[in-house]
């Protein structure tokens, strides 16, 4: 995994996506975000991304909360896609779409 200012920046800006994608599957507890996105190594992230990422979509209305007893422990924070989250799922999920198909031209085939 590139580790270059350039590559940690790009990675935010997925894994954003990424977990607005996770969410609107099903709500979720930040674990299971984190979990889900290690499922796709490029998308392996720690608590130390996550929490800031779930913290600013939340204050940004993208994500709701709610808290649920844990049959195990303390209460768990779960998150969910508001309205206006799925907009922007819809809107970064068709960009996504539209860069990955440019850099891929632009890159050629032969682009490590």
């Amino acid at each position: 995994m590139p580790t270059s200012d350039r590559a940690v920046q790009l990675r935010k800006g997925v894994i954003e996506l990424a977990i607005l994608a996770v969410l609107d599957r099903e709500e979720c507890y930040a674990i299971e975000i984190i979990d889900r996105l290690g499922a796709y190594p490029a998308l392996a992230a720690t608590p130390g991304t996550v929490y800031p990422l779930l913290a600013r979509l939340t204050k940004a209305d993208l994500v709701g909360t709610r808290w649920a007893e844990s049959p195990g422990g303390p209460p768990r924070k779960y998150y969910r896609l508001t309205a206006a989250g799925r907009t922007s799922l819809a809107d970064g999920a068709t960009a996504w779409v539209e860069l990955r198909g440019a850099m891929t031209e632009i890159l050629g085939t032969d682009a490590p």
